[in-house]
């Protein structure tokens, strides 16, 4: 059973709100950088980058961060087997990166992605914007910049769906009574 718990003009907001702090905490860095985790990172990271233009912010680099071949999950790479290319066209040596994804859970993705960040370069920093944070953490990784915490049972799926991927704009929670068999999200 599906629950839409946010819904498109909530989510806006919710961006905006990020921001705004992702501005104020870098009012006086010259060189900052956004960079999307494939698939729905990369879409909030392009609005991130909008919103920060219209709060009189300036005008960011936004990459694209493909982590498919950098996870050690390999029998999930076999099984989907789709890459899309990392697109960095820019240096991130010496630059404040704000790594952006959807959804904060275990961690694992976000330290994979850090890994890959620092074979692409030397960064300054490394900021993190989730949309979602879960809890539940096996890697001590946590956001700067958060839309919405969520808890719930580790056997909820949580999802964040954006219109340019799926077709709507929408936080859904999908309660079920065991494990799915697959656990991405």
């Amino acid at each position: 059973m599906s629950e839409v718990i946010l819904e498109k003009q909530e989510i806006e907001s919710k961006l905006k709100k990020m921001a705004a702090q992702i501005v104020e905490r870098n009012e006086f860095e010259k060189s900052i950088c956004l960079i999307g985790i494939v698939r729905r990172g990369v879409v909030l990271a392009n609005k991130l980058a909008d919103y920060i233009k219209e709060l009189g912010g300036p005008g960011l680099d936004v990459g694209v961060l493909d982590i498919t071949l950098y996870g050690a999950d390999h029998n999930l790479i076999a099984k989907y087997p789709v890459l899309n290319d990392t697109a960095i066209d820019f240096s991130i040596d010496g630059r404040v990166v704000v790594l952006v994804d959807d959804i904060l859970y275990t961690g694992k993705t976000i330290h994979t992605a850090i890994d890959a960040l620092l074979k692409i370069g030397s960064p300054a920093e490394i900021q993190l914007a989730c949309f979602i944070d879960r809890g539940r953490r096996t890697f001590p990784i946590s956001a700067d910049y958060t839309g919405v915490r969520i808890k719930g049972s580790g056997l909820d799926r949580v999802a964040l769906h954006v219109e340019e991927v799926d077709g709507a704009t929408e936080i859904i929670i999908e309660k079920r009574k065991s494990p799915a068999k697959y656990y991405g999200n």
